[in-house]
């Protein structure tokens, strides 16, 4: 049936019906808002891994050109070491790794191999045993075999570079120290070739086992300042340490 589209005009206009509102459904209550979530550790870790690897750098640049005698290679291995305190394995391998290519672009490869073995590797061993609370004792010893191995390595490194075998140098220093030494009490004895590089030997362990002594001391002192201390020391070095304070 199609609509009279012509009567639409004379029929009366109905005003449409009003629209009643109806009960409003309770809507469900809105879950509070999380907060947010605190700014992401990597960051901070990248800022501060670059910034003790620059510290490690400048430590060292500032002791070839300017020597200081022992002070500053006592502080080598410890930003590296600070760094697996406060970040982990990770960061501390990054730390060591941007250390030596940074000084490779300043130095030269060369240099930054001698960076890197030992006192590269060495701070991440700190920084290892320092974080499992080894003892001192322990780290240490493990300490020492790593900067005994680093002598040698540098003593093959740098020959391989001259041309020339430095051990010899070493020898001719240490006979002439021992031909000294018994000259004082009063033995004339020439001292053999084994003799002479075993006692080599024992000067290089003693001389990396008081290195690594005054590493930990150092790094006993100044690192808990900074929110990450070391495993306690040995209660004669602790009793040491309360006296000179």
């Amino acid at each position: 049936m199609q609509p009279d589209w012509d009567s639409w005009v004379d029929g009366e206009l109905t005003s449409p019906a009003p629209i009643v509102p109806g009960p409003v459904a309770p809507t469900a209550p809105t879950a509070p808002t999380a907060p947010l979530p605190p700014r992401s550790a990597p960051p901070l870790a990248m800022v501060e891994t670059a910034f003790l690897s620059s510290t490690a750098c400048l430590l060292w640049l500032v002791n070839y050109y300017f020597p200081l005698g022992p002070l500053l290679r006592l502080g080598f291995p410890l930003p590296i070491a600070l760094v697996y305190l406060r970040w982990g394995k990770r960061g501390a391998w990054m730390a060591a790794l941007v250390s030596s290519l940074l000084l490779s672009v300043l130095m030269g490869p060369t240099r930054s191999l001698l960076f890197l073995m030992p006192f590269g590797l060495l701070g991440v061993l700190l920084g290892s045993c320092w974080r499992r609370g080894l003892p001192w004792s322990i780290s240490i010893g493990l300490g020492t075999l790593l900067s005994s191995i680093g002598f040698f390595f540098r003593i093959w490194f740098t020959s391989l570079l001259l041309g020339d075998d430095l051990w010899v140098y070493v020898t001719v220093q240490v006979t002439e120290m021992l031909q000294w030494l018994f000259l004082r009490l009063g033995l004339l004895v020439q001292p053999e070739l084994l003799w002479v590089q075993g006692f080599a030997l024992v000067l290089i362990v003693v001389n990396s086992v008081m290195y690594l002594f005054t590493v930990h001391l150092l790094a006993f002192l100044l690192l808990e300042r900074v929110g990450s201390p070391i495993p306690p020391p040995p209660q004669w070095v602790q009793a040491l340490v309360d006296m000179d304070g």
